[in-house]
């Protein structure tokens, strides 16, 4: 089964998929950009579950390049897929850590029976990776099996990651 892809402008908080990515830290406590967005719209249960996350060494919960999962609690999503891009430093590992995040991030809502999923543009942000490439990154992703989804989402928040988006899955 091959999964309808949707690019849209929009406010991930408000996107009803089955889960919604968050482009967290490490230590999956919050932050600022979509994950500061996330907790606020989540309430802070989410932040009690997030810390009920074992951490697999001191301060990490969620590495790089994987995902973990949460309840949506006050979101309009049932489920919060955490996942934690590479900071973008040039080298060729960034790309390898951004491409594990999304593949992570859809093989763990398969694995919980999850129909759908929504993303945002992930490490785009502070973590400072070119746009066009994140974009280029997360296609060859979706395009890389068929994923036993329904529907992958990128819920995007400017008009230059929407531009890039649709560039890339064209």
């Amino acid at each position: 089964m091959t999964p309808r892809v949707g690019i849209l402008r929009g406010d991930l908080t408000q996107d009803t998929a089955d889960a919604i990515v968050n482009a967290a830290n490490q230590a999956m406590l919050g932050g600022g950009g979509v994950d500061g967005a996330i907790h606020r719209a989540a309430g802070h249960a989410l932040l009690k579950a997030c810390r009920a996350v074992p951490e697999v060494r001191p301060g990490v919960r969620c590495p790089t390049g994987e995902a973990r999962i949460t309840p949506g609690f006050e979101l309009r999503a049932r489920h919060v897929i955490h996942t934690v891009g590479p900071v973008y430093s040039g080298v060729p590992r960034d790309a390898a850590l951004l491409a594990s995040a999304f593949r992570s991030s859809i093989e763990l809502a398969i694995a919980c029976g999850l129909r759908s999923i929504a993303f945002p543009a992930i490490s785009c942000g502070v973590y400072g990776y070119p746009m066009q490439d994140a974009a280029t990154i997360s296609a060859a992703v979706v395009r890389e099996r068929a994923w036993n989804l329904d529907e992958i989402r990128f819920v995007l928040f400017s008009e230059q990651a929407l531009a890039a988006w649709t560039r890339a899955f064209a």
